[in-house]
């Protein structure tokens, strides 16, 4: 299927009911962080199922058209075939692979040319660190760890309120595959942040890293920042800490 093919095919699929309730889900009204944000009324498992069908086979040259979509569900639908393109490429027998580590490469390339039609917080959650993420981990041709620090530098400092988020939750994955330097550094940068969906991001992003990695460490964070940590932040980050412990944290 060709980009147009999969666009009209997603769009005789429109939902008008789920429509109305996923545009208020996600605060597209006028000042709300989604303001403007279209969609067809598909649930993601109908997304998936689009993904299914053509992730493998799908051009990279074609994806650009579903990025630049004005329909959520198909952003969402391409943001999909990179993820499932990018975990085929990332398999251990293919980790040092040149010929996979140069398709990797210009996967991550072409999700961050177009990292901001990501533009809401589910297209970001559900991509950014299973192509972002795993990358930082992989062998790459474009440059060292200080290359991969600036790539999520730029994003942390970008206005963009979604590329922000990009740099913080693409620690889900180095967290789950036990490298917490990623998940501490963004967290620190972000830790003023205005928004509550960046206090959420951050507050679950160093929850994982201490479920993941070490709860001494995410003690070790909250020893030095509790004090100044919004409390949408900390109440993510303690969340499946035991009530006492909580109770102690929340006191601070």
């Amino acid at each position: 299927m060709t980009a147009k093919e999969i666009i009209t095919y997603m769009e005789s699929l429109q939902n008008e009911e789920q429509r109305r309730i996923l545009m208020g889900f996600f605060k597209t009204g006028a000042g709300e962080y989604g303001e403007g944000d279209e969609f067809l009324g598909l649930k993601v498992p109908q997304t998936r199922e689009v993904v299914r069908h053509v992730a493998q086979s799908f051009p990279l040259n074609e994806i650009p058209e579903l990025l630049m979509s004005r329909w959520h569900e198909v952003r969402l639908c391409g943001l999909l075939i990179l993820v499932s393109q990018f975990e085929k490429l990332a398999t251990k027998r293919l980790e040092n692979d040149e010929k996979a580590i140069r398709a990797r490469d210009e996967i991550l390339t072409l999700y961050l040319q177009y990292a901001e039609q990501a533009n809401n917080w589910d297209l970001v959650d559900l991509s950014v660190h299973k192509i972002l993420g795993h990358w930082l981990l992989l062998p790459t041709n474009l440059g060292d760890r200080y290359y991969k620090i600036k790539v999520l530098d730029n994003l942390a400092q970008s206005p963009c309120l979604w590329k922000q988020r990009m740099s913080m939750v693409c620690s889900w994955k180095t967290s789950q595959m036990g490298d917490p330097s990623w998940c501490l550094r963004y967290a620190e940068i972000h830790l003023h942040h205005p928004h509550d969906l960046m206090h959420k991001a951050v507050g679950w992003m160093l929850r994982e890293m201490g479920k993941r990695v070490s709860m001494d460490l995410l003690r070790d964070f909250l020893r030095q920042h509790v004090h100044e940590m919004p409390r949408t932040m900390l109440r993510y980050a303690i969340e499946k800490m035991p009530e006492s412990e909580r109770q102690y944290w929340m006191k601070r």
